[in-house]
């Protein structure tokens, strides 16, 4: 970290009193991971399919754990249809014709999984032979608020129109329901220009149940919420190209117990954070300023693995943009150049302030911290005020206790919290 990064930092291992209360990173914290979750999915040997999903869904449908099921091609759960999956069952998502699983606005889709049985949507390839973007993805639709001016969207990938309008008057909605869940080496861009996420949320419900996703090696963004309200929790995002967790258009809630793992050498040319909060769509505008995407983020461990021979690979951890508003509480950022980057809507010191804050914190950059298109702004290292951090970069197995564990890294710090300096 650059010598300039310092000059608003004094008195070394100071203690404020909200700082004791703080979440200590150097305890595990991570349980919720523990027994469904699989860092090398490339290295598990699926069985093969053996039926196939038809491409309409338009009545009530249950998937069940003893068959596997291919996915081939786009496949839609219409209006006033569900597709449920029973407990630990595999779906196998064709490369050659890219499949994709696109639930309407006005139909469900319930997969509860379980901590010893997972649901598993994967690759259709062997394995040690997946790669990212082998297949689409799942694109949720609901008929939740979304702050464009109409009050709706079409969802992204040029899906048939009849079944891609989301957003709505419904925010209570019962959009979806999805626990203990496996998406793995989507994102395909081939089929097309505009590929599909890992898992895609268009104007979802607050009465949905989103939690204990697990999203790996996804060619385009891990998760991409578009609008809705909810309080999400227990997600995972591992080596994405894109983003990690993109949320935009006026999403309202929070996202809990959350962690993004990167690597210096997967990137998407556009640009890759961990985190992108967008608080408009510029294409669609947006109704007032009180709409804009407004989400507070808790418990997040937001990782690149990077070392000191490849850290000039990195970009900021968080990029915000279009006037978003954004709230960061008791997490730990490792491995990016800066902690975030403000886009040109951030007019001035205080509309920054205002617009990101981030407290009960830790982060270990290689770069000033604070990333602002608007360079004439100064003072911008005032935003992280009250949060620990190292006095210089630290490599990523100089600083967690086993985070290249192919099986189950651990992102516990060697040293206690209270060892790191505080920004003030």
């Amino acid at each position: 970290m650059k010598k300039r990064c310092f000059l608003l930092t004094a008195f070394v291992l100071l203690l404020f009193p909200f700082l004791t209360t703080a979440q200590d990173f150097s305890e595990n914290n991570d349980g919720w991971t523990k027994g469904w979750t699989s860092f090398a999915p490339n290295k598990v040997d699926y069985p093969e399919a053996d039926e196939k999903l038809p491409n309409v869904i338009s009545n009530h449908t249950y998937l069940t754990n003893d068959s596997v099921y291919l996915m081939s091609g786009d496949v839609y759960v219409t209006p006033g249809a569900s597709l449920t999956i029973q407990e630990g069952t595999i779906i196998r998502c064709d490369y050659e014709n890219p499949a994709n699983l696109i639930v309407s606005k006005g139909a469900k889709l319930i997969a509860i999984g379980s901590k010893a049985y997972p649901i598993v949507f994967t690759s259709s390839k062997a394995s040690k032979s997946r790669n990212s973007g082998d297949w689409g993805g799942i694109t949720i639709a609901g008929s939740g608020k979304v702050n464009t001016v109409s009050g709706n969207g079409i969802i992204e990938g040029n899906f048939n129109p009849q079944y891609s309008v989301y957003g709505g008057n419904m925010p209570d909605e019962e959009t979806t329901i999805l626990r203990y869940l496996r998406i793995e080496f989507s994102g395909n861009t081939a089929k097309r220009k505009k590929g599909t996420s890992g898992l895609s949320l268009y104007g979802i419900g607050t009465t949905s149940i989103i939690e204990d996703i697990m999203v790996s090696y996804s060619g385009q963004d891990s998760y991409n919420i578009h609008g809705g309200k909810n309080s999400i929790r227990n997600l995972i995002s591992l080596k994405a190209q894109k983003n990690d967790y993109h949320i935009s258009e006026g999403f309202k809630g929070t996202l809990s117990s959350i962690i993004a793992v990167r690597h210096p050498y997967i990137n998407s040319p556009q640009g890759s954070y961990a985190i992108e909060v967008d608080g408009y769509n510029k294409e669609l505008g947006y109704i007032r300023p009180n709409t804009v995407t407004d989400v507070t983020i808790s418990n997040a461990t937001l990782v690149n693995l990077s070392d000191k021979t490849n850290y000039q690979h990195t970009s900021a951890a968080i990029f915000a943009s279009n006037s978003a508003l954004t709230y960061i509480h008791n997490s730990k950022i490792s491995g990016f150049s800066d902690v975030v980057k403000f886009d040109k809507s951030f007019t001035s010191l205080a509309v920054m302030q205002k617009a990101f804050m981030m407290d009960n914190s830790f982060f270990n950059i290689h770069g000033e911290g604070v990333d602002s298109s608007n360079k004439t702004i100064n003072n911008t290292l005032d935003i992280l005020k009250y949060n620990r951090f190292t006095k210089s970069f630290v490599e990523v197995a100089n600083l967690f206790s086993d985070p290249n564990n192919s099986i189950s890294p651990k992102f516990k710090l060697k040293q206690s919290l209270n060892n790191y300096m505080v920004m003030q």
